[in-house]
């Protein structure tokens, strides 16, 4: 046999011996034929006419063909039956049920417990095909590529995300493998990583993911390569967010008092004649805005020296000293520290 030629299988093999119908048919006939040959001597032997007896035979011979037939009905139909049922069921019909199914009756009991398999196969695709929608709406809604791969490591499924990182359709993209759609680097790679990479949908820092399934037997492959440098772009944003708020906050705060005492100053002097304490007035407001502009500048300076500290130089400490160190710096009221672990952390212990 050659390897393209198809292997046998129950369904295609080759019936051997006698088919099952005939031998019920020759088996009801078997069990029959000495009592009709019997019948037939007995009724050769009555002293009736001619005529009578042969049409007595012929009666009897037919009654008894009659009767092979209906028990071979009796017998075949019910099994083409059930064949009918398994067929459908074989081929994922799971409408069709057996009026002749019923409790109490050795073949009812079996049509019966295919009646009862067709249902619950029915509810087991309803239920499959159910989470294949929800799986495939949550796929379609998560912004993460996620790419399934078979043993070839030929494309089998891709997400819209995963399209729009390839800039490629679903059907351009199944059934190509791994090296021609540039992801054969991420599938070799130990998960969790982050690499900087450049796809036609997209550069930046992603991050990759592997996981392996079995399907029909063989091993798959699942990849999933999320995209760090939207999320690192949205913390970017909010932070600088942040800053501006507290930024604008603390020039208002200096810049409010600085924008009265000017107003009040402009006033003062555009008076005639002049108040006789207008030196102390403005001495007292010079005062004012000379703080405002010192604390401003103090508040500048600080977020200066912050934006130039240098990068971390990360390393051992212990944590017991930084903790009573922290502890100290509270000056409301006492706080006491009792026994501490010995415990390190990677860390810069100046910048800390």
């Amino acid at each position: 046999m050659s390897d393209n030629q198809p292997s046998a299988t129950p369904l295609d093999a080759k019936p051997y011996g006698m088919a099952y119908e005939r031998k019920v048919a020759l088996l009801s006939i078997a069990l029959t034929l000495p009592a009709l040959c019997v019948a037939l001597l007995l009724i050769w032997q009555q002293p009736w006419e001619s005529a009578a007896r042969i049409v007595s035979m012929v009666a009897l011979v037919v009654l008894s063909a009659w009767i092979w037939f209906r028990l071979r009905r009796a017998v075949v139909h019910p099994l083409l039956t059930l064949v009918n049922l398994l067929d459908s069921l074989r081929a994922g019909d799971y409408s069709l049920r057996s009026i002749s199914a019923r409790r109490g009756d050795a073949l009812g009991e079996v049509l019966w417990e295919v009646n009862a398999l067709s249902s619950t196969l029915r509810e087991e695709r309803l239920r499959v095909e159910e989470t294949g929608a929800l799986l495939s709406k949550v796929m379609a809604s998560v912004e993460i590529a996620i790419f399934a791969f078979d043993d070839q490591r030929h494309l089998m499924l891709v997400n819209p995300a995963g399209e729009r990182l390839l800039a490629l359709r679903s059907n351009e993209a199944l059934g190509r493998s791994a090296l021609d759609l540039g992801l054969e680097s991420c599938c070799d790679v130990e998960t969790p990583a982050t690499l900087k990479r450049a796809f036609p949908g997209g550069a930046g820092s992603f991050e990759v993911r592997r996981a392996s399934f079995r399907e029909g037997g063989k091993p798959h492959e699942l990849l999933a390569i999320s995209d760090l440098s939207r999320a690192l772009r949205e913390e970017e944003r909010q932070a600088w967010q942040r800053l501006i708020r507290v930024l604008g906050h603390e020039l208002n705060n200096s810049l409010a008092p600085i924008r009265s005492m000017a107003g009040t100053l402009a006033g003062l002097v555009a008076r005639e004649p002049l108040p006789e304490d207008w030196r102390e007035d403005v001495q007292g407001a010079l005062g004012v805005i000379g703080d405002r502009a010192e604390s401003l500048t103090r508040f500048m300076a600080s977020y200066t020296r912050l934006a130039r500290l240098p990068p971390p130089n990360k390393g051992k400490m212990e944590l017991a000293p930084l903790v009573r160190r922290i502890a100290r710096l509270e000056q409301r009221c006492p706080i006491s520290v009792g026994p501490l672990p010995e415990l390190t952390l990677n860390a810069d212990a100046d910048q800390i």
